[in-house]
């Protein structure tokens, strides 16, 4: 038996599991994939271990909901120090949350003593595409490359995980199930890549559509709105420090981007705590 939480920030939902005792799961990506499953498992697009930290307050593993682990994943993280602020673990609202690319600072917004939601500085985007990883030379930013069976005109980025930025007309007239795999494990990117297909509505908002790696779509990716954002401004489409609204399936998040940090400020939800039996 294995108790969780779950929770989501803007519709990303993810099982939690409490191992600040140091008590792990025997096998966390078997686990993920059982736990996440919406028909015989608790439903989610992953899970995530909160785990005891030596230089944070806390160390999120995250794994996708085919078992893959991620580097990061800003919707997670919010709620992450939600759950650390909520049950006392952490008592205040500036929280350091520790991932496999870096340790991440929180600040949380709180209503009645419970937290409601995160502003995270997110660090900075990676533009290199030696470290995002993709094979090319130098930066990618608004070029046209080969890529999911056809060319396309894209700007890649790393938020401590690969994205792959694409501007169209509709990002609700695609054909996502079909297209995003094709992008997802295409060999220009070694260790796979996030999709984000957007469109600029309006000089401070953005619409976003996302397809994750090892989740497929998702109704949020705080890491890929952070890089749609980034991508913009570096495209002319943003000023630099300008908060954008970033219209998602399952909500909004704020981004700001510049060029030694980006901010993220979302929700984070706690939707119910329960117990699994099926390990």
């Amino acid at each position: 038996m294995i108790k969780y939480t779950k929770m989501h920030g803007c519709g990303n939902d993810y099982v939690y599991v409490d191992c600040l005792d140091g008590k792990f799961p025997d096998d966390p990506n078997g686990l993920a994939v059982r736990i996440a499953d919406r028909h015989k498992g608790v439903g989610g697009d992953g899970l995530v271990l909160i785990c005891p930290s030596s230089r944070a307050d806390a160390f999120m593993r995250m794994y996708n909901a085919d078992g893959s682990e991620g580097k990061m994943c800003g919707n997670a993280i919010r709620c992450v120090g939600k759950y650390l602020y909520d049950t006392g673990a952490v008592k205040r609202e500036n929280i350091s949350v520790e991932t496999l690319s870096g340790i991440k600072y929180l600040e949380m917004k709180t209503e009645y003593g419970v937290a409601v939601a995160a502003t995270v500085d997110m660090g900075a985007a990676e533009f290199d595409c030696g470290k995002i990883p993709a094979r090319l030379e130098g930066e990618c930013v608004g070029k046209t490359v080969a890529a999911a069976g056809g060319r396309y005109e894209v700007t890649l980025v790393s938020m401590g995980n690969p994205h792959c930025v694409l501007f169209c007309d509709d990002p609700y007239s695609l054909d996502l199930p079909a297209i995003g795999p094709r992008f997802e494990r295409d060999p220009l990117f070694p260790e796979g890549v996030n999709t984000e297909f957007v469109k600029k509505l309006d000089d401070s908002t953005l619409l976003m559509r996302v397809w994750e790696r090892g989740s497929g779509e998702t109704f949020a990716c705080g890491t890929g709105a952070c890089a749609a954002v980034s991508a913009s401004v570096r495209l002319g489409l943003f000023d630099e420090g300008q908060p954008v609204r970033v219209v998602l399936r399952g909500g909004e998040l704020i981004i700001k981007y510049t060029k030694d940090t980006v901010f993220m400020t979302g929700e984070a939800v706690r939707v119910s705590d329960g117990e699994y039996y099926g390990d």
